[in-house]
């Protein structure tokens, strides 16, 4: 089984970006994904029902991909401010880390720094495809053990 295709590295790592929790079946490949409740504590669940269902009475049968740490979060702000070319971004980009709420003062910078938005969304999104991969070949090693 072939699993770490390119369409769902994207669906996963938009997902999981999303605060959701992604599995993928053993065998045929089939992707779930349900809310984090340690993350979307706000959400209705009953949407999720039928998933759940499926993971709680077959939850031998699928592997969960895990989602990046927020210290991993973390240095992929810093290796995006590090790899600017604007130095005056690139500053306030690095104080922000180095406040309290780091997360929340990167967020307040980078969105009021116009073009570099979007770069920051590509680079970002970038890097979660490319963890995404590393963790689907991972579940592949897993499979073949």
């Amino acid at each position: 089984m072939h699993i770490a295709t390119k369409e769902n590295i994207k669906e996963i790592a938009e997902q999981l970006d999303c605060g959701f929790r992604a599995f993928i079946h053993k065998t045929t490949g089939q992707l779930i994904f349900v809310p984090d409740e340690n993350n979307l504590t706000s959400i209705d669940l009953d949407p999720w029902d039928e998933e759940f269902k499926v993971l709680e009475n077959n939850n031998h049968d699928f592997y969960e991909v895990e989602r990046w740490t927020s210290s991993e979060a973390f240095d992929v702000m810093s290796e995006f401010a590090e790899q600017l070319g604007d130095r005056s971004l690139q500053n306030r980009l690095f104080e922000a880390l180095r406040r309290q709420k780091p997360f929340r003062e990167f967020k307040f910078v980078i969105d009021n720094a116009g073009d570099f938005r979007q770069e920051w969304f590509d680079f970002k999104n970038n890097w979660q495809q490319q963890y995404v991969a590393k963790e689907l070949q991972r579940i592949n090693m897993k499979a073949i053990e």
